[in-house]
Order: C-alpha cells, then sequence, then structure tokens
C-alpha cells in the first residue's frame, strides 16, 4: 500500500464516504423523525426495486466495460459497444417492467412507479458515463461525483419533505442526485464514440456473463431481506430494519475506499503479471479495514440502543436486537468486498459468481424461514450466515490464484486495542449512564480516542503508516 497513487486515491475514496456518510446519516436522521419508519420503508423498498431492474439494465457491462477500459486496450471501441449494449438493456428493462405492473399492485400504490421508470432512464444515462470515467482510473473524479451526487439528492429531498412531500419526494431527490453525478461525470470522459467490431462485443460478453450473475447475487444480498420484510411484515418495519443496518454502515468505510481505488490497479497488475503486488495490495487492505470495522462493531454492541433512540428516534429503538447482528455481518462483507473485487481484477468472474449465487441461494432460503419466526432479527441472521459463507468461498476460490493472508500482528494488537475501548465504554454506561445525547456523544468520543491511543502505542508499524498518510495531505 506504499505506492502513492493508491494512497492517494485511497485517500479521496476515504474522505468522500465519510463525507457522504456524515451527509446521509444526518438526513436520514431529520426523515426519521419527520416521517417516521413506515414511510421511509417505502422509500427503501423504491430503491431496492431500482436496484434489481437495474441490474437487470446494467447486465454485468458495466464491470466488463470498466475492466477492459482499465486494461488500456482500444478503450474507445469498448465503451462505444457498451453504449449499445446498454440501450438495448435499457429496453428490455422498462417492458419488463411494465408487464409486471399487475403483480407490483401494492408498489404501484404507493405513487413510486412512476419515479422508478424514470429514475432507471437517468440511472442508464449516469451508469454510461461512470463506468467510462472509473475504467480509466479516474478514481477522484467518481468519488466527487458521488459525493455531489448525495449532496444534491439530500438537499433536494430536504426541501420537498418542507414542502409537504414523502416517499415521491425522496424518489425525486434520488433522481436529482443521479443527474447532478451524470453532469460531473461526462464533464471529464474523454472517452470517444468509433466503430467497433464482433470482437468487443464478443469479449464483454465473455465478461459481462459472470460479472452479471455476481452482481446478481450482491443484488439479493442488499434486497431480499428488505422485501421479503415488507412481504411478511409491514413498511415500518422495513424502516426500522434499514435505519440499522444504515448504522452499521460506517463499519464499511475503508474496505469501501480501498476497493474503489484498488481494483483498476489490481487490474493493470494482473495484466502485467505483477502477482505479487496485489498480494501485497490484499494483505494490507484486511488490516487498513479492520481498524475501522472492529471499534464501531464493539462500540456499536455496547451502545446500539442508546444510538438507535437518541439518533432515530424511539420507534426505531426496536431494530436493537437486528443492530447487534448486522454489526457482525459487516466484518464477513469486508472479507467478501476486498476478495470479490480480487477476483473480478483478476478475471476470475466465475468463481465470484459460484461463491455469490451459493450464498444468496440460502440468503433468499433462511429469510423465508426466519422473518416468520423472529421478525427483523430474523432477516439480520440469515444476512450473517450468507455474507460468512460468501468470505468463506471466495477465500477459498481466491487462495487458489495467489497467497491470501492476514498480518496478524497487526490483527492482534486491533483487537487488545477494542477489548481496552469496549472495558472503558461499559465502565462509563456502567457508571454515568447514556442518558442524552451528551453522555452519547462523550462515550463515543472517549471510546474513540483511548482505542487509537492503545492502537498506535502496540503496533509501530501502523503509527508509520498513520502518520505518512497524514503527512502526505498536510496534516502533520
Amino acid at each position: 500500500m506504499s505506492i502513492e497513487p493508491i494512497r492517494r486515491q485511497s485517500l479521496i475514496s476515504l474522505g468522500n464516504l465519510v463525507g457522504l456518510t456524515v451527509i446521509g446519516y444526518i438526513a436520514t436522521m431529520y426523515f426519521a423523525h419527520v416521517l417516521g419508519p413506515a414511510i421511509l420503508g417505502s422509500y427503501y423498498l423504491f430503491l431496492s426495486y431500482y436496484a434489481i431492474f437495474s441490474l437487470i439494465g446494467d447486465g454485468g457491462f458495466g464491470g466488463a466495460v470498466t475492466k477492459r477500459i482499465s486494461e488500456g486496450k482500444e478503450p474507445d471501441e469498448y465503451f462505444s459497444a457498451f453504449i449499445v449494449l446498454r440501450i438495448i438493456l435499457l429496453t428490455v428493462t422498462l417492458t419488463a417492467l411494465f408487464i409486471l405492473i399487475p403483480w407490483l399492485q401494492d408498489f404501484s400504490a404507493s405513487g413510486l412507479f412512476p419515479w422508478l421508470v424514470i429514475a432507471l432512464i437517468a440511472g442508464t444515462i449516469a451508469g454510461i458515463a461512470y463506468a467510462g470515467v472509473y475504467g480509466l482510473a479516474q478514481v477522484g473524479v467518481v468519488q466527487i461525483s458521488e459525493l455531489l451526487n448525495t449532496i444534491v439528492k439530500i438537499i433536494v429531498q430536504i426541501i420537498v419533505t418542507i414542502l409537504g412531500y414523502t416517499a415521491a419526494g425522496l424518489a425525486g431527490g434520488f433522481i436529482a442526485g443521479i443527474i447532478t453525478g451524470f453532469i460531473i461525470n461526462f464533464h471529464y470522459l474523454s472517452l470517444k464514440l468509433v466503430k467497433f467490431g464482433k470482437e468487443h462485443l464478443k469479449s464483454l460478453l465473455s465478461f459481462s456473463f459472470w460479472i452479471f450473475l455476481t452482481s446478481s447475487g450482491f443484488t439479493i444480498f442488499a434486497t431480499a431481506d428488505t422485501i421479503l420484510i415488507g412481504y411478511f411484515l409491514s413498511n415500518a418495519d422495513v424502516g426500522i430494519y434499514r435505519i440499522a443496518y444504515q448504522l452499521t454502515g460506517v463499519a464499511l468505510f475503508v474496505a469501501t475506499a480501498l476497493t474503489t481505488a484498488l481494483y483498476p490497479r489490481m487490474s493493470r497488475w494482473h495484466s502485467e503479471g505483477d502477482i505479487s503486488s496485489i498480494s501485497s495490495a490484499l494483505t494490507r487492505a484486511f488490516s487498513f479495514s479492520l481498524i475501522i470495522a472492529i471499534p464501531v462493531v464493539i462500540g456499536g454492541i455496547i451502545l446500539g440502543d442508546k444510538l438507535l433512540y437518541y439518533l432515530y428516534g424511539a420507534d426505531f429503538e426496536a431494530g436493537t436486537s437486528a443492530l447487534m447482528i448486522l454489526l457482525l455481518v459487516q466484518i464477513a462483507t469486508i472479507f467478501v468486498t476486498i476478495q470479490i473485487t480480487c477476483l473480478n481484477s483478476i478475471d476470475q468472474p466465475k468463481s465470484s459468481f459460484i461463491a455469490t449465487v451459493l450464498s444468496a441461494s440460502s440468503n433468499i432460503v433462511l429469510n423465508i424461514i426466519l422473518i416468520p419466526l423472529i421478525g427483523i432479527a430474523g432477516a439480520a441472521l440469515a444476512t450473517l450466515i450468507s455474507v460468512s459463507m460468501n468470505a468463506v468461498l471466495s477465500y477459498l476460490f481466491l487462495s487458489r490464484k495467489l497467497h491470501v493472508s492476514l498480518e496478524w500482528i497487526s490483527l492482534r494488537n486491533i483487537i487488545i486495542a477494542g477489548g481496552v475501548m469496549a472495558i472503558a465504554l461499559f465502565s462509563f454506561r456502567l457508571v454515568t449512564g447514556i442518558i442524552s445525547v451528551t453522555y452519547l456523544v462523550t462515550a463515543v468520543a472517549i471510546g474513540a480516542i483511548i482505542y487509537f491511543l492503545i492502537l498506535f502505542n502496540l503496533d509501530v508499524k501502523l503509527r508509520k503508516e498513520a502518520g505518512d498518510l497524514m503527512r502526505s495531505v498536510g496534516l502533520l
């Protein structure tokens, strides 16, 4: 991870994620208090259907064209072929959506169906620009577009909420954000429309097939629990569950930032035969990802009920049991995210698919069994089991192609620091209690300070890495 472009782009990604998350969390807190869990549940169902139909509209070609463009060979030809394929798939997707209207009566009754159609069209156009810019390894541009996407989305959503609009207003803000992201990416898109041949289509098709199937698995993970909770329970339960899930997302900060920066680099290393650089970056990515994830999980388990109560409102405290399980899900998700990214970058999409589809299938079955039995906690448990399965399977496939290892000394130090932090938080809660937002913020601050003081004292190598990173951006 000492390679400067990766440091820089990972830092940009991390800073962007922090900004996105802070803005998103504040906005969600506002919506939770003003709109309540039922309306938020309707909006989350809209997002789930958007994810499913967007997957069909992409067909895996987004990942395929990113891979081909990143290899640096005939990027304009691949990009042009990609545009034609996306237009065809958008037509197929919209046709299928209108055919399925009779089976989406509950969703149509919410008034969000027209917004879904508009979102799919806008998302296709934006996705074309995104894939082109990302394939050229312009990670900074992509991250800025996502940041502005979120800012505009939230500003519009807040305005329409104040004006009295509910779920439809949230959907409209979502579309406004997509359009904003497209404008930024399109401005920096240097690829051109050129004539392409059958070989370019064939290359995209061969790679996209497995990417599509793998993406299907990830989409199932992201949406099956939401849709099945809506089917078996209520929209309010959907809202409570998704809020709990969102709260745990802090644990994925670093992993998401690193994979965004590493994918095009790993792809290039693979095309150059530099497997050792991929293996080294993979090992460091695990360590850096767990630095944030482990204390977030520990702190969330100890303070989770109070976080839900004070940040989102009393109605959402019912999601505490699901929150505890979903925090553990994020640890497994770190390994899945990094390993699947690495598999795709080294031309192993078939392995990604096998690992993901088996886990996704189990996720659906477990959700159907557990949600009626134990409610939203059942959905969380189903996700934990299936994501853990995915982590194990993707590791087994990846370890056949390159050396996969953890930095055990760093991991030990992270766990020790997390344990000391846990004792401090337990003691604080036992002695003073968490009786207000001020006490909650104080507990979080104390836990973070203790954790990093202990960690950097134990791990000299990690302290040096952190110092180098801070100096590179002028903080030291």
